[in-house]
Formats: C-alpha cells, sequence, structure tokens
C-alpha cells in the first residue's frame, strides 16, 4: 500500500530489453536502502527490487505493466517519481493508492498561475474510470486533489513544491501519465455496476 507521497526522484540509467520484458536500473537516493523483494513504486507502479548496487536497483516491469501504462515510454534518463511502500507505523498523508495503474491519460493542457501550475489530463472514459471534483487521483504515483472533472477529462493544481520533487517538471502537452484512481470510487461503481445487470 501507497500515500501518493513520493519520496525522490530517479533517474533511469540502462534499460535492458528481455523478451517481452524490460529491466530498468534506477539511479536514486533510496536506492542504497534497498532489499530484494521490496515493493517500490515507480511512477505509481508497483516493481520488485531484483537487484541492488550502491546507489542504483533494478525492476522489472512484464508485458501487460509495459501494455496499461507509461514505462515503455522510459528511455535512458527518463526521471520517474519513486515511492516506498507505506510502514505500518507511518502516517497516512495522501491517500490509498495499490501501486496499480488502471489506465494512461494524456497531458491535453498546462497553465502557470502565478506560483502554480494546471495540468489538464484526457482519459479513454469508454474504460469505465472517472474522476470527481475534490475527489483524489494518482499521476504518476503522485496523489492529487481533482480540481476540475469532466467525462474523460479533469484537472489537477501543483504547487511548486510537488513541481520541483517531482517529475510533473518535465510533463508537457502530449506526455502520457499512469491514472491510478479512487479506490473507494472504483468499489462504489462496481456495486452500482452490478445492481443495474441484476435489475
Amino acid at each position: 500500500m501507497f500515500t501518493g507521497i513520493i519520496e525522490t526522484i530517479g533517474k533511469i540509467q540502462y534499460i535492458d530489453k528481455q523478451q517481452d520484458n524490460i529491466v530498468f536500473q534506477v539511479q536514486s537516493s533510496i536506492s542504497e536502502e534497498l532489499k530484494i523483494d521490496q515493493s517500490i513504486a515507480h511512477n505509481g507502479v508497483c516493481l520488485t527490487v531484483t537487484e541492488v548496487v550502491k546507489d542504483i536497483h533494478y525492476v522489472t516491469a512484464i508485458h501487460e505493466t509495459l501494455q496499461k501504462t507509461n514505462l515503455g515510454d522510459w528511455r535512458v534518463g527518463s526521471i520517474v517519481n519513486l515511492e516506498r511502500c507505506m510502514p505500518a507505523t507511518g502516517r497516512f498523508d495522501g491517500h490509498f493508492v495499490q501501486g496499480h495503474v488502471d489506465q494512461t491519460a494524456v497531458c491535453s493542457f498546462v497553465a502557470d498561475e502565478n506560483g502554480s501550475w494546471r495540468f489538464t489530463f484526457e482519459y479513454d472514459a469508454k474504460q469505465g474510470n472517472f474522476t470527481v471534483e475534490k475527489g483524489s487521483i494518482s499521476i504518476n504515483g503522485v496523489s492529487l486533489t481533482v480540481v476540475d472533472s469532466q467525462t474523460g477529462k479533469f484537472s489537477v493544481a501543483i504547487i511548486p513544491y510537488t513541481y520541483a520533487n517531482t517529475n510533473f517538471q518535465q510533463i508537457n502537452v502530449g506526455t502520457v501519465v499512469n491514472l491510478e484512481f479512487d479506490i473507494i470510487g472504483k468499489y462504489l461503481k462496481r456495486i452500482f455496476d452490478l445492481q443495474n445487470a441484476s435489475s
């Protein structure tokens, strides 16, 4: 379980394609502290650490993960958001984030609002996901509040700290991001869908 509060950013140092999988070599300030088999969210995607060498750790993305996320777009030098699982004694500062990306979205608009930024994203609403104003959304693993919600489209406001300490600084119009929708909303929608199907 994650909270969407990014600990640090990492840089992709090397990419090794192994059949349908890709092994990523990630350098970060927390890599030395990681252990093999530990789960780490990379841009909101829960991946297992397979090797640690000094300030570099390795993770593997399988074909399904590459199809459903933006990991296939990563290149050497890409900056990714990193978060370790929340400890049982930790403070829950964000919202419930599982590290299971639901789908991707494309940034369609960025506005500088005198000290903060507004980012607008568009996604395929036919997949059944939705947002609500003032509700929670995880974008590349960052826990955020929805400012404006429409069908297949929403906006978020980014403060300077978040902009400087995540890869939002690299998001421009056309950038593909990972979305994990609020788990409570997903369960409620599932309940309503089952009720409607049985009536």
